[in-house]
């Protein structure tokens, strides 16, 4: 009888360890599985959420198939108390692994809300984004200049939510004087401004913000992303240039910048300069009288006067030979790019052709050609507007 009954619990005992064993293997193919979801959509993880209320709201979304897997699979990888508070993306057709990567990795926000703040030539606006998740692509909800009175109501509800994300996005072609300004701006931001940097040492480019970042370390990540981008292109130079350190580099990159916006034209420009500075050929070129008259502290607004083109400064091309003694502006990579591998050309000199590039000639007598023709569209601009 004894027997009997043993040998009847070792096979139920048998037989529920294949049927755990069975659940275990159903439920790691549940877990590694493509998800339900049939269109992306943007978790929100409150400050103080748990993994229970995260699943369940996963599995009420018809993100996931089970929220009881889901909170043992989390526990199982040691997961359940790596939970970050954020706005998380989670992908069409994610699955149970996916999305508890998602949310429990870095804690950085992949969907939601964002607050960018542009820092350009002309202005400093602020753009309040949300990203749709059916399509991946953010969509702007506000936008206005950090001068105007009148701010939109969705900036404040933006700027109270824990989880809207920041960042500051710095344009091609800025001066130093300009960054930091834009930065004293952006309110987010703590900690006063002792020092511009040197002009040019900033790379314009995109950077995270938090709110209570110290404006002076934001700059500090400029001024390494700028010397890492002229050392590496520095390296990269072509042999036989009429400039002989990164310094110069960085101020004929500063006038390439200055001078066109048309992506295609700066290995056309820089090769006028180099081709000016070659032949002992003075750059004449607007950008630098300008900054000797405004030194980079905003624009000018009006268009250059004779006697500024006339009269001597330091950064006048005009009237000096060779380069200015530093950068008007702070030039991007593809500007620093153009400086050291220009194309190969013979033009030496340029002027607007009224598609917002220009127009290059190798002679004098070809140029003046192009400069008549740059007239006219401007007298035709100038009857049509009035």
């Amino acid at each position: 009888m004894l027997r009997a009954l043993a040998s009847n619990a070792l096979t139920l005992l048998i037989v529920g360890l294949f049927l755990m064993g069975g659940l275990v293997v159903w439920g790691q193919s549940q877990y590694k599985a493509e998800g339900p979801l049939e269109s992306a959509m943007c978790l929100q993880v409150r400050s103080g959420s748990n993994m229970t209320r995260v699943s369940q709201e996963l599995e009420d979304d018809g993100a996931i198939s089970s929220a009881m897997i889901f909170r043992m699979a989390a526990d199982y990888t040691d997961k359940s108390q790596q939970l970050k508070a954020g706005s998380f993306l989670v992908r069409e057709g994610a699955s149970m692994e996916q999305i508890i990567d998602e949310i429990t990795s870095s804690g950085a926000s992949t969907c939601g809300s964002e607050i960018e703040y542009r820092i350009g030539v002309t202005r400093i606006q602020t753009r309040v984004r949300e990203l749709d998740p059916a399509t991946l692509e953010f969509v702007e909800i506000a936008s206005f200049d950090v001068t105007d009175e009148d701010i939109p109501a969705e900036y404040g509800q933006k700027r109270e939510e824990a989880d809207t994300r920041y960042r500051v996005s710095v344009a091609e072609g800025v001066t130093s004087w300009q960054v930091a300004q834009g930065l004293q701006a952006i309110e987010p931001l703590t900690g006063e401004i002792a020092e511009i940097p040197a002009e040019g040492m900033l790379a314009p480019d995109s950077y995270d913000l938090a709110p209570g970042d110290d404006r002076t370390a934001v700059l500090q990540a400029m001024q390494d992303k700028q010397q890492l981008r002229i050392n590496a292109v520095w390296e990269s130079r072509q042999g036989d240039l009429p400039i002989s350190s990164p310094e110069e580099m960085l101020i004929l990159a500063s006038i390439i910048e200055k001078e066109t916006g048309v992506p295609n034209e700066r290995g056309q420009v820089a090769s006028v300069f180099v081709n000016r500075l070659e032949q002992g050929m003075k750059l004449q070129t607007d950008p630098t009288v300008i900054y000797g008259v405004t030194k980079g502290q905003g624009t000018l607004g009006r268009g250059l006067r004779r006697s500024e083109l006339r009269r001597a400064t330091p950064w006048n091309t005009y009237v000096i030979d060779g380069l200015p003694p530093t950068p008007i502006a702070n030039p991007g990579l593809a500007s620093l790019e153009a400086a050291v591998a220009p194309e190969e050309t013979n033009f030496v000199f340029f002027v607007a052709d009224g598609t917002g590039g220009h127009a290059f000639a190798e002679s004098l007598q070809e140029h003046n050609r192009n400069v008549a023709k740059w007239r006219e569209i401007e007298a035709e601009r100038n009857s049509s507007s009035n």
